[in-house]
């Protein structure tokens, strides 16, 4: 127990300071926190006050902000070719930065790391894996971590993990998502591994495929939304209910998850379906849903800002913004960014929230990217939210969503196939998207151009070479 408290203690001392962490100790650490959990069912008082994030209050989250963003930028100044220079050219001081002088510096953009990744690999450091990002909102962009950010990231996600009662040493995960995708499928088995637990990397294989594979045998599953939904229709077909399944937990990131398709998935496989935020370019920075539909962000291992999607400046409450994260040293070394532009759109929340959260800096769920808002007159902005959820909730449950959406003389017109609008009048469909505030003129494509009408991440499929020969079959072979 005693050498369990020096662990505990090391670990919030490295938080607290930004000293790189001892990665053997945080291994031995999620070790303790799980046998603990084994032998008493949970963790004692002290350590979830050691663990969980420390900086609760107000004023010690604004001063561990402050240090964060010094430490950071300076390590930045003296390793990074990139910000070198743009601090440089910018006269922006780290070594007297914190969170208002930070505004004074031009955010970081994809076109950057696109255009310039080796500037931004560190001096000294050591890239071990190469992850890269999936490419459906444009070319796919590579980043560079180092075996300690892995470790790191890992452990205290398997920390998270056993806190929360999310990860036990008996569970089997089940992994849906692009193999390309390889840091978050790296971060799934080591975290398991350090639980105990057994990791099933499946990609984003055949449904049936999938759905045999977890029938009695998976306990937790991650997946994308867009393939969460392919599962509900085809488990549906299958005629499979919650019975069927061992399902405790579902994790679903990176794409917009509807109420209509969650609370088919919850109901169809048995388990709950939780909606959080994370990308690759900002690892291990992450945020988590509430019951009433915020985004809680997690401001221990980095700065998040919400920018005004036209000034750049902090948006006020109640208006649309730009997610700008900075992940903090020791956190990210390798290849890190500061005030990175996910260009992922929320709301700024009006005033406190009462949730189960509400300790946690909080907005709306993503909303979508900033290149996919329309504008259909002066102030009025359609987000690509607003149109999954009005899709996805159509009683013919076209899932995943597919949509093409274009200003149309003040007006929306929104194309859809011709099965997501089967036996719904024209006067039906107006109803059902002006009870969402939509002004809608429909058009109807047909099915084969479905896929062509919205990239979704089920879309990356991973084909054996049966699927593959199937596909390659002309039409009416």
């Amino acid at each position: 127990m005693f050498e369990t408290g020096v662990r505990q203690l090391r670990m919030a001392l490295s938080m607290t300071w930004g000293r790189p962490f001892d990665t053997a100790s945080l291994t031995r650490l999620v070790a303790d926190a799980a046998a603990t959990v084994a032998e008493f069912g949970e963790l004692g008082l002290e350590a979830r006050e050691v663990i969980e994030t420390p900086f609760a209050d107000d004023t010690d989250r604004a001063d561990h902000a402050d240090r964060s963003i010094r430490r950071t930028a300076r390590r930045l100044a003296d390793l990074s070719p990139f910000y070198a220079e743009r601090f440089a050219a910018t006269g922006f001081q780290p070594r007297t930065a914190d969170a208002t002088t930070l505004l004074d510096l031009p955010v970081t953009t994809k076109d950057d790391l696109m255009s310039r990744p080796r500037d931004f690999v560190c001096h000294g450091s050591r890239p071990h894996l190469a992850t890269r990002t999936t490419g459906t909102t444009g070319r796919a962009l590579e980043i560079w971590l180092s075996r300690y950010e892995l470790e790191v990231a890992a452990a205290l996600g398997a920390l998270s993990g056993v806190l929360h009662d999310e990860l036990h040493g008996d569970d089997l995960m089940q992994v849906h998502v692009s193999s390309r995708a390889t840091a978050a499928v790296q971060l799934a088995s080591l975290t398991c591994r350090l639980v105990g637990a057994r990791c099933r990397v499946l990609g984003i294989v055949a449904v049936d495929d999938a759905l045999d594979a977890l029938v009695g045998s998976a306990t937790a599953m991650s997946a994308n939304a867009s393939y969460l939904a392919e599962l509900v229709v085809g488990a549906r077909r299958r005629g499979l209910g919650p019975d069927d399944f061992r399902l405790r937990r579902i994790d679903c990131v990176s794409e917009i998850l509807s109420p209509a398709v969650r609370a088919a998935a919850e109901e169809t496989f048995g388990a709950p379906v939780s909606d959080n935020f994370g990308m690759t370019e900002v690892i291990p920075v992450t945020a988590t849903s509430c019951s009433a539909g915020h985004l809680h962000h997690d401001l221990t291992m980095g700065d998040v800002e919400v920018l005004g999607l036209t000034s750049g400046a902090p948006a006020a409450p109640g208006e649309l913004g730009t997610l700008v994260v900075t992940p903090y040293f020791p956190y990210r070394e390798c290849m890190p960014v500061l005030r990175y532009d996910t260009r992922d759109v929320v709301r700024r929340l009006p005033g406190p929230v009462t949730c189960e959260q509400a300790g946690i800096p909080a907005t709306s769920a993503v909303l979508g990217k900033a290149s996919q808002l329309i504008e259909v007159a002066p102030g009025d902005v359609v987000t690509p939210r607003e149109l999954v959820e009005a899709v996805e909730d159509l009683p013919t449950r076209p899932w995943p969503a597919r949509f093409r959406a274009e200003q149309d003389g003040g007006r929306l017109r929104l194309d859809l196939p011709a099965n997501a609008v089967d036996g719904l009048s024209g006067a039906w469909l107006t109803d059902h998207f002006a009870g969402r505030g939509l002004d809608v003129r429909v058009r109807v494509v047909a099915d084969q151009e479905a896929s062509g009408l919205r990239r979704v991440r089920s879309d990356l499929r991973e084909l054996g070479f049966a699927a593959a020969e199937q596909a390659a079959e002309p039409v009416g072979a």
